[in-house]
């Protein structure tokens, strides 16, 4: 069976709450798991870590332009340096947001696995 079909025999055989619910644990955009990351709990750590990723992308790109305007190849150096360390912060933190991303959506299917399987437990306890 493809996973429609079983979603359609699941959610024919659910009350009209139970099928709300379960549709809303259904996969979700990319955008949507981005927005995500900004509720919950820490979701004031998302916002904190956004705001120092556009700082640090400024002081990267002011550093790129600084490596090529300077004259003395000691100051190309602290410059390059400058970018590649702003760029590795850079890097570091989009790489949390993503594993926050990856995290909520196996906790979305997790929620998904427990609600079928409550489902199943109920059909099986009523027979």
């Amino acid at each position: 069976m493809k996973k429609e079909e079983i979603d359609k025999l699941i959610t024919e055989s659910l009350s009209k709450d139970e099928a709300e619910f379960y549709k809303s644990l259904d996969e979700e955009n990319v955008f949507k798991m981005w927005s995500g990351v900004y509720t919950g709990k820490n979701g004031w750590i998302a916002i904190i870590q956004s705001v120092f990723i556009t700082i640090f992308v400024f002081a990267a790109i002011y550093c790129g332009y600084r490596f090529f305007t300077v004259e003395t190849v000691a100051e190309m150096l602290r410059y390059g340096a400058g970018m590649f360390i702003f760029m590795m912060f850079t890097s570091f933190l989009k790489l949390w947001l993503w594993n926050q991303i990856d995290k909520n959506s196996i906790l979305r299917k997790i929620k998904r696995i427990e609600f079928q399987v409550a489902v199943l437990m109920e059909k099986i306890s009523e027979k």
